[in-house]
């Protein structure tokens, strides 16, 4: 089954053919990044508008780099939540125009679902049960993959994802936007054990998680040094940031796992790229005697592989919509998807 996928949730616009949830065929993506990176964040506008301007271009390429005729797809699959509610609706409308002129199935596919899909397609052997951490700039959470469609959350972030606040220390910082990639390279750079930052605890939640102050500490340092003229080690702040989000990470997800009895654990999403939260999710898998699987690095971002891999698991449990589907800015990755099938039975 070959699936002609989307994304466009924030600021990539991705495409992709992938054939029966595991094979990627092609998968182009157009990054917006060198043009936020002048306004230090996302511009929700402008994305909505640049997905405007390539999607069709990025579904032609993705086709024609899949050595694919338009008659050889048998569904489109789209993001349709969460993410920049403008952004989405891109994507999501070319993919229903596309899925109504072919006359085949629309998938509708929630990005978070995507990314934890993103690991099927590197390690084929990957099937559920699992503990999947999902980090990325806009949800943090740790979610038991109990089926490839049935997944509830055990713990989130109670504010600000890991990621955005990578991207907001980063700045604080003075470094480019998207901030996940230069904070770790800075990182490298010192030992840490320099700067005393939060670590939260949810009372009454133990595996939830916030990061506002711990985003918040960083932006009083770099500033109070700033006023009063002393010096920055830029280097060990960005370290010992680092290190304070991979300690809210990683001991919950273990945690996580050992309640839910699961012996494999994912990483998945933009955050899972970051060389020190990798580092310590694989000695904690060791010490557990669990099963690690990290993604490589060209499949942690926004693409449209992933979306084409988890389509094929929804087609499968008959989650497919009509034209009346909505986009979504929020919604629940254990919510069955808005028109399914499965949401009829349900019902």
């Amino acid at each position: 089954m070959k699936i002609l996928a989307f994304e466009s949730t924030c600021d990539e616009t991705a495409a992709a053919v992938v054939e029966d949830g595991r094979c990627v065929l092609s998968d182009v993506v157009a990054s917006q990044a060198d043009m936020h990176a002048l306004y230090g964040g996302v511009v929700p506008e402008i994305a909505s508008r640049k997905h405007v301007e390539v999607i069709a271009a990025l579904a032609e390429q993705a086709l024609k780099e899949a050595g694919c005729a338009r008659g050889d797809i048998d569904a489109v699959a789209a993001s349709y939540a969460p993410g920049l509610i403008g952004a989405v609706l891109v994507g999501l409308s070319f993919a229903k125009s596309v899925a109504f002129g072919l006359g085949v199935p629309l998938i509708p596919v929630h990005h978070v679902r995507g990314h934890i899909a993103a690991n099927y397609i590197a390690f084929p052997e990957l099937e559920p049960p699992f503990l999947t951490l999902a980090i990325s700039g806009g949800n943090t959470l740790i979610v038991d993959v109990r089926d490839y469609t049935d997944m509830e959350i055990l713990g989130s972030t109670r504010d600000d994802a890991a990621g955005e606040c990578f991207d907001k220390a980063a700045r604080v910082l003075g470094l480019a936007y998207p901030g996940g990639r230069p904070m770790d390279q800075l990182a490298r750079q010192s030992a840490g054990g320099v700067y005393t930052l939060p670590h939260a605890q949810v009372d009454g939640a133990p595996l939830d998680m916030s990061f506002s102050g711990l985003k918040t500490a960083v932006v009083n340092l770099a500033h109070h040094a700033d006023q009063v003229g002393e010096s920055l080690d830029r280097a060990a702040l960005a370290r010992d940031f680092t290190q304070a989000v991979s300690d809210a990470l990683v001991p919950r997800a273990m945690e996580a796992a050992r309640q839910a009895g699961r012996r494999a654990i994912v990483a998945a999403g933009g955050v899972a790229a970051n060389s020190l939260i990798r580092a310590e999710l694989e000695r904690a898998c060791r010490r557990a005697g669990c099963r690690l699987y990290l993604p490589p690095l060209s499949l942690c971002g926004d693409n449209g592989a992933m979306i084409g891999a988890q389509g094929y698991y929804e087609y499968q449990a008959g989650n497919v919509a009509g034209m009346e589907l909505n986009a979504y800015a929020t919604r629940d990755i254990s919510e069955d998807l808005p028109g399914s099938l499965s949401e009829e039975m349900n019902d």
